[in-house]
């Protein structure tokens, strides 16, 4: 089962597959909020679609970067097909990459049941 990871820069995408990934998941990061195809994140067929989502402040407490409001507007709206398509949807500000992981995990083997 492939699972699809997209989010706004900083919410998390990178850990997240990775966190996956060691616990026996095929999962992989979609640059969704770099890209301008609306459905970018289908061009693999995936057959759960995770977003993830931050805000301002969270993004600013994880690490140090250069944009503001206006390029989380941005990545939004670049996320917007993604969201109304995704099977799982967290906003990451008050959890953990722990509970995060296993946030996806119980929703997967839920999906699979």
């Amino acid at each position: 089962m492939k699972i699809a990871v997209v989010g706004v820069c900083a919410s998390g995408k990178t850990t997240l597959v990775a966190g996956l990934k060691a616990a026996g998941y095929d999962a992989y990061n979609v640059a969704q909020e770099h890209s301008g195809i609306h459905d970018f994140w289908a061009k693999r067929h995936p057959d759960i679609l995770v977003m993830i989502d931050a805000t301002m402040p969270a993004i600013h407490k994880r690490r140090t970067v250069y944009w503001n409001e206006d390029r989380l507007a941005v990545q939004h709206k670049r996320l917007a097909d993604a969201r109304a398509h995704a099977d799982l949807y967290i906003q990451t500000d008050n959890y953990n990459a722990e509970q995060v992981r296993d946030k996806v995990i119980n929703f997967v083997n839920k999906y699979n049941k």
